[in-house]
């Protein structure tokens, strides 16, 4: 079953941007832009993580974090607060309530992910895969080590996040756009052939001799991963 989570922001761009990238890692997603809204959909269904924002209309998210541990249903839930306020104090004010974790706006995409695999590790380490594979093609997240049909493959920092990235949605078309939010982050300006760049280095790393390509050219689209392609448009 899909690890869910639920979003509880009521900036609507914000939590497109979450939604798009918690889905690429191919987590469920709800939503809801109000506190009270959050409260009924918890009560109605528990997620395995939320990821709450501090300022909320109907009922603040220090408030609705409360009610969380406060119910046995709930009193586990991992939660990551989101929020504006930077402060030393206010830090201790969320983490004080129950949050988990603390996130302060503006942020990186890439490392609210990361902290979203961490906590899920902790909380829920069958909801968190250390071990992606697919095909002939095993990646470690944990030893940063990949192999193919036994043989070790070396690849740089940015090949490995790439790959990952794609195994994750096997068969899932990325953009290069999307590539770009994904593996190197929103708020990195370069230009969308640096992923073509990459893409020929990955391939170039994981292809040997006659094994087929799973990374599949998708003309005026993107990228995709498909253990089943066979190197041939």
């Amino acid at each position: 079953m899909s690890t869910r989570i639920l979003i509880v922001e009521d900036e609507e761009a914000l939590t497109l941007l979450l939604r798009y990238n918690l889905e690429a890692e191919g987590f469920t997603v709800d939503s809801a832009i109000r506190g009270d809204e959050a409260e009924i959909r918890l009560a109605e269904q528990v997620p395995d993580l939320v990821l709450l924002d501090w300022m909320l209309p109907g009922l603040s998210g220090i408030e609705l974090c409360r009610r969380i541990r406060a119910r046995r249903e709930t009193e586990r839930l991992p939660v990551i607060m989101l929020t504006a306020r930077g402060e030393e104090g206010d830090r201790i004010r969320g983490l004080g309530t129950g949050a988990d974790d603390y996130i302060v706006k503006p942020f990186s995409v890439p490392e609210l992910l990361a902290r979203v695999r961490a906590l899920l590790r902790r909380a829920k380490p069958a909801h968190v895969a250390n071990l992606l594979v697919a095909g002939d093609i095993e990646l470690d997240r944990v030893s940063h080590r990949i192999r193919r049909s036994g043989r070790e493959i070396h690849l740089g920092p940015t090949e490995f996040k790439l790959l990952e990235f794609l195994m994750q949605s096997p068969g899932r078309v990325f953009s290069r756009e999307q590539l770009l939010d994904g593996v190197w982050g929103h708020d990195v300006y370069i230009d969308e052939r640096t992923v073509d760049v990459h893409v020929g280095r990955l391939r170039k790393a994981i292809n040997r001799a006659r094994q087929s390509d799973p990374i599949r050219t998708v003309r005026g689209s993107g990228y995709s991963f498909d253990e089943m392609f066979s190197g041939v448009e």
